[in-house]
């Protein structure tokens, strides 16, 4: 006797026997009762010895019904039955019992078997993991059980039975011809079945079936897909084959009737027969698409660059251009706020103790000064020109401040970009987010270029091909300001209404006709380190001028680099710029704008600064009439620099005098002259020093005694000319100029003269003249650096003549060229003894002098 056992729980039918070893009755062919083992012993097993075959005596056979549960959601039906411990007399029970509901799976066999067919049905043993059951029967013995097989197949056939999980799949029944093997092992369904041909008996011969033998077999229980045999060189054993169905419940079928099926002689199993063992298998699914994509990068990676850039042009710029809007309007800025601005009027006065009030007013006098050039400013804004207007001046001379407090006082839609941290920003990720930032472009993704260009890289490497998802930074820049561009259209056009009579008109003819509903754009720092990174200065002064020319915005330039119009010309060259130059103050002016900051009080504007100057002067005798006797050296000192009047005017409130205070700022402004430009080892902010020590000492030196240099005068300078650490004079000359040691003052076009950076550098540049030892100092290497520059000269007048010395005759054209270097020789050791004499009169005062 052989025993099967179950795939299922021991609680997931109905049906299964205790755990306890009573014996139970079975119905027999005679429909009597009689006494035999436990048909359900456990979830896992059958018979006593487990071994998960099922028993048939010599009249009975075994029928598989298909199509009783669902593959995926077998566990829900546990429903229909009480007790997983259940015994088979009372499924059996259920069986005959013609009360069984319409969805009860036990009905569902009875309704699968007709009346008419000679059978009694003497266990079920369900099978949720294959979604059906193993129904034993016997029949008479003049009576096979292929006729049975076709009894119920018709059956089915004429009166479909389908349960509400399937309802075009109706249930099947297949007559088990092999041994089925119930495990509970966790394999599941699949749609391939993989045939292992063994012996009959261990140890005998096993036949390879062909694919029509197979065909024969397995056809009967559904469609098949594909039969795959064994690769010829394959020394895998068993041989085996692969039967690919079209659905998972035909290759249920199929097992589950064929599994231990011995293949005779005349079926093609050979001499000693064939035993199919079957398993199931996953299918691997053909990758046609992935296949076809991974084998034509050239094609595909452009095509996914494509929609990959597409996809971020639909989602992203939207929410970009709102972002960008919602910047330059303020619309979410905490400042607009009605609440806000309420209870900062009602307590800015009490918080800040009167601290702006003098400072306020120290402005309004610089302002009531330059009425003319606000005006102007304004009533540019408000007409129809193609050009920038550039606001140029030195550092500290109020162009923000003027632009932005007067100029623009109360104008609504205004951008600032700041230049300085743009350029300053170090490597192209920052130099990204800073611009984003400026104009309030976001999401920005600045660490996504690194990636691309890692995957670009990566994808460049293995298929020869650029992928292209990588960006440089003027592409970048390029995206973020035409971005800004559409934004300040939308935001132009806003206030455009239907019934406008110039409705009609084109956007750009609209903006045409109403320049003073245009965003301003505020350019500040321009041109600030102009030596570094250039491209952004060149994209944003494309940008600009694409603004004005499409007259979507205005374009206000603030920069302290007087060949401003070299770079700007560029992008507009056939435009004549608006200009505004703001200088240093006027002395009368200066003396207002500092007695504005000493006082408690608001002075009224005057007409002229002169009287302006008076009128304070008489308000301020019964308080400090005595601090203000300095005030006119001192300011004359300053000289109208607006950041360092306004230092000296803290000093002042402070309870300084003014020549104290003077003291004091020039003692500063030449200690920082001394750390940035004359300490050896220094270097700019940027990390880039085009400057030697020696050319900043001998400009210090000659400011110190001179208002102004002639540019070429000091070009031609040894120092300048052939200098060692720095041989470029002119370069030398900007850098010293960006770093603001020195202004270099245009004529024509041209550079023509040299002054000191700050009216205060000439008491500072005097200072530092004025300390021997220093002095001393910075002379001695000067003059050290000359003799090097003297010496090298010798050197190659003297390779020169040994050279020529060489020649086995000397011919008589050489004999002016010998005199010329013999001359030069000369010459140059005369200026050598020179600085000798005076490097031994610096040593002895370097010796003497703290």
């Amino acid at each position: 006797m052989i025993s099967r056992h179950a795939s299922f729980g021991h609680r997931s039918l109905p049906g299964l026997r205790p755990l306890s070893t009573f014996t139970r009755p079975l119905l027999t062919t005679r429909y009597r009762l009689r006494w035999a083992q436990r048909a359900w012993e456990s979830t896992t097993t059958i018979g006593e010895e487990k071994t998960g075959h099922i028993d048939a005596a010599p009249n009975e056979s075994i029928l598989w019904i298909d199509n009783l549960f669902p593959l995926r959601i077998s566990g829900l039906l546990r429903a229909p039955w009480k007790s997983p411990d259940q015994d088979l007399t009372e499924l059996m029970k259920r069986f005959e019992n013609s009360t069984l509901g319409a969805l009860d799976p036990i009905n569902m066999v009875k309704r699968a078997i007709p009346k008419t067919a000679p059978v009694k049905v003497t266990e079920i043993l369900p099978r949720l993991k294959d979604g059906g059951a193993f129904v034993k029967f016997t029949h008479p013995a003049d009576v096979p059980a292929k006729d049975i097989e076709e009894t119920v197949a018709k059956a089915l056939q004429e009166t479909p039975v389908r349960r509400f999980f399937s309802p075009l799949r109706g249930i099947q029944a297949g007559l088990v011809k092999g041994i089925p093997w119930l495990e509970d092992l966790h394999r599941f369904p699949k749609d391939r079945l993989r045939v292992e041909f063994v012996p009959k008996d261990p140890g005998g011969d096993a036949v390879e079936l062909s694919q029509e033998i197979l065909y024969g077999l397995f056809r009967r229980y559904g469609k098949i897909a594909e039969i795959t045999s064994q690769p010829w060189d394959s020394k895998v054993l068993p041989k085996f084959a692969y039967v690919d169905f079209t659905s998972v419940r035909d290759a249920i079928m199929a097992r589950n009737c064929l599994h231990g099926f011995v293949v005779t002689e005349e079926l093609g199993g050979g001499k000693l027969g064939t035993r199919l063992r079957m398993s199931y298998e996953q299918r691997a699914k053909p990758h046609r698409i992935w296949e076809w994509v991974s084998s034509h990068p050239r094609i595909v990676i452009p095509v996914i660059v494509a929609l990959l850039t597409g996809l971020t042009v639909v989602v992203f710029d939207p929410i970009r251009s709102f972002f960008i809007k919602a910047h330059v309007t303020g619309k979410f800025r905490l400042s607009n706020n009605k609440l806000y601005r309420w209870l900062r009027k009602r307590t800015f006065n009490i918080l800040s103790f009167g601290r702006g009030k003098a400072e306020q007013a120290g402005l309004n006098a610089v302002w009531t000064h330059r009425r003319d050039l606000i005006d102007q400013i304004q009533k540019w804004l408000i007409e129809t020109s193609e050009t920038f207007i550039v606001v140029q001046g030195p550092r500290g001379s109020g162009k923000k401040e003027l632009v932005l407090e007067q100029a623009l006082k109360g104008r609504s839609n205004v951008l600032v970009i700041d230049c300085k941290p743009i350029v300053e920003a170090r490597g192209e990720a920052a130099t990204i987010k800073q611009i984003a930032s400026a104009v309030g472009y976001r999401p920005i993704f600045s660490y996504a270029n690194s990636i691309s260009s890692m995957v670009d890289l990566a994808v460049q490497s293995t298929t020869g091909v650029k992928a292209g998802f990588s960006e440089t930074l003027e592409s970048q820049l390029q995206k973020i300001l035409q971005t800004a561009a559409s934004a300040f259209t939308d935001i132009a056009i806003s206030n455009r209404h239907k019934k406008d009579s110039d409705a009609a008109l084109p956007v750009d003819a609209y903006l045409e006709a109403h320049p003073e509903r245009r965003p301003v754009v505020v350019i500040d720092n321009f041109l600030h380190k102009n030596g570094s990174n250039t491209i952004v200065y060149d994209k944003i002064a494309e940008w600009a001028a694409a603004l004005v020319q499409s007259n979507i915005a205005h374009v206000i330039f603030l920069t302290d680099d007087a060949s401003y119009s070299k770079s700007l010309s560029k992008s507009l060259p056939d435009r004549i710029f608006r200009q505004v130059a703001l200088g240093d103050l006027s002395p009368a002016i200066a003396k207002r704008f500092v007695l504005s900051h000493i006082v408690d009080e608001e002075p009224q504007p005057e007409s002229t600064g002169e009287d302006s100057g008076e009128s304070s002067e008489k308000k301020l005798q019964p308080q400090i009439i005595l601090d203000l006797t300095e005030l006119d050296e001192s300011i004359g000192t300053l000289g109208g620099r607006l950041t360092d009047l306004e230092f000296l005017a803290r000093r002042l409130r402070a309870g300084q005098k003014p020549k104290e205070a003077v003291a004091e700022i020039t003692e500063q402004s030449a200690s920082e002259i001394l750390k940035m430009f004359l300490l050896p080892g220094k270097t700019t902010s940027d990390g880039e020093r085009r400057w030697s020590m020696e050319q900043a000492w001998y400009l210090v030196k000659k400011l110190a005694s001179n208002e102004s240099l002639r540019y070429n005068e000091i070009l031609l300078h040894s120092t300048f000319a052939k200098s060692i650490t720095a041989p470029d004079g002119e370069s030398a000359l900007d850098g010293l100029a960006n770093a603001e040691l020195i202004m270099v003052n245009s004529a024509s076009g041209r550079p023509s003269s040299v002054t000191v950076g700050k009216p205060v550098y000439a008491a500072a540049f005097r200072l530092l003249t004025s300390d021997a030892a220093l002095a001393a100092k910075m002379d001695f290497a000067l003059l050290t650096e000359l003799v090097k520059i003297e010496a090298k000269n010798i050197d190659k007048a003297e390779t020169e003549l040994a050279l020529l010395g060489t020649l086995p005759k000397q011919p008589s054209q050489l004999a002016g060229r010998s005199a010329y270097l013999l001359a030069k020789i000369e010459g140059a050791q005369k200026k050598v003894d020179g600085y000798e004499k005076e490097m031994a009169d610096l040593k002895k005062v370097l010796a003497t002098e703290y």
